[in-house]
């Protein structure tokens, strides 16, 4: 399939180009007019390779100089009012973004009423190596990875701007092992050195930090920081290490690895829009260092306990954690990961998904734990040491005080307003 290319110049009053001086600045959100006569028939659609909230995203050929691009066509449908504002701000933030770790936006597109983002090809993305059955990284790899990805985000928070979804699909990593982050989608620039008011409807569940679970809305860079912390785990455990089934349950797993959080070490908790409806009411100790030492060295522990800090206060910057000993002291030093140039094929965590869920159609039983075979296993209880998972219950109960009974009812309606499952047990 051959799309249209439009140059800049050709759109009045709309920007294709992903440089600055653009339209876009002033959030002109009017709809895109139809392609004027003469375009150029410039890249060859070759396959999906993603896809999200806001639109799919396809591998493409330049037909002209043969170079690979990613292309993601933006979600028009339910757009009556003109060009889609979270594209609009995507697209201005990525004007804003040049960095060696930051996927770069080549250009916008028009083809046959459809508007697509133009962004260089990344051959893998981290979800999709980390399920790779035969990728092996080494601890300098991993080291690599993790400064790399630091230095990016480091970046990013300079140019004030929040990304609000890293995770492994978000993350892309190149033949030679270079790591880009990408997909803006859920970005926005805020003000460094204040907190501001946003929407905690963010982040990816499995990625999100405990403040916004407990309902906070005013916040900065340091949600990214707890996932930046996730994600460094995930490098060694080879999966998401905090797989919740609903938003309650989240802090059930963080808090069986992380502990539990008290007033003591986080002040403002206690301030937090839903503490009181959903803190837990036994004091759990921190499992962290006991669950990951088999993994990682003790500089490495260091970095994951400062990155998943309970208290968002205690989280160190991008640029403050590449200080600490795990990257300044400790050896090995890091390494780009080499392995990837002879690695065949292409994975991103939508191949990852095709190849799990053709498993899964040929698996009547279900789901098979990577750890222990289990059918089932909620992969937790693989990573604890055994004295430790029977000092722990399969399931942690997040209590509600003795409370009437309407307003139970109303916070089961709150849950169901913002698509939670209550799972909370009342005594």
């Amino acid at each position: 399939m051959i799309l249209e290319s439009r140059p800049p110049s050709s759109l009045a009053g709309t920007a294709v180009s992903s440089r600055r001086g653009s339209p876009f600045a002033n959030n002109d959100t009017t709809a895109f007019p139809p392609p004027p006569p003469g375009t150029t028939e410039l890249y060859e659609r070759l396959v999906q390779v993603g896809e999200g909230t806001y639109g799919k995203v396809y591998k493409a050929r330049n037909v002209e100089t043969n170079v690979l691009v990613a292309m993601k066509r933006i979600r028009m449908e339910a757009e009556k009012d003109g060009f889609p504002v979270t594209a609009i701000r995507e697209i201005k933030l990525l004007q804003s973004l040049r960095h060696p770790n930051v996927v770069d936006l080549v250009e916008m597109m028009v083809s046959k009423g459809h508007v697509y983002m133009v962004f260089e090809y990344i051959h893998h993305d981290l979800t999709g190596v980390l399920h790779h059955p035969t990728i092996t990284f080494t601890p300098a790899h991993l080291k690599s990875l993790m400064k790399q990805f630091l230095e990016g985000l480091g970046f990013i928070h300079r140019r004030g701007v929040l990304h609000r979804d890293l995770k492994g699909s978000n993350i892309l990593i190149g033949r030679n092992g270079e790591l880009k982050i990408a997909d803006f989608g859920l970005a926005r620039f805020y003000a460094r050195g204040r907190k501001n008011d946003y929407t905690n409807r963010v982040i990816t569940q499995w990625y999100k930090p405990p403040e916004l679970l407990f309902g906070a809305t005013v916040y900065g860079a340091e949600v990214d920081m707890w996932s930046a912390g996730c994600i460094f785990l995930e490098l060694f455990a080879r999966r998401p290490v905090f797989q919740g089934q609903d938003e309650i349950h989240q802090l059930e797993v963080i808090f069986k690895v992380t502990g539990t959080p008290d007033v003591e070490s986080w002040p403002s908790l206690i301030d937090l829009p839903w503490y009181e409806l959903v803190k837990p009411q036994a004091a759990i100790e921190s499992k962290l260092r006991e669950t990951f030492s088999k993994w990682l060295t003790p500089a490495g522990l260091d970095l994951a306990e400062a990155l998943l800090s309970l208290n968002p206060a205690g989280r160190p910057d991008s640029d403050a954690a590449l200080r600490m000993p795990y990257f300044t002291k400790e050896a090995p030093r890091p390494e780009m990961p080499d392995v990837l140039q002879t690695v065949k094929g292409e994975w991103h965590e939508y191949e990852s998904k095709l190849a799990r869920k053709k498993h899964r159609d040929n698996d009547e039983l279900g789901d098979q734990c990577i750890d222990c075979d289990a059918i089932g296993c909620d992969a937790m209880s693989c990573w604890l040491s055994e004295s430790t998972a029977e000092l722990l219950p399969s399931r942690l109960s997040l209590t509600l005080p003795q409370l009437p009974r309407s307003l139970l009812q109303d916070y089961g309606e709150l849950l169901r307003s913002l698509r939670l499952a209550p799972t909370l047990m009342h005594r």
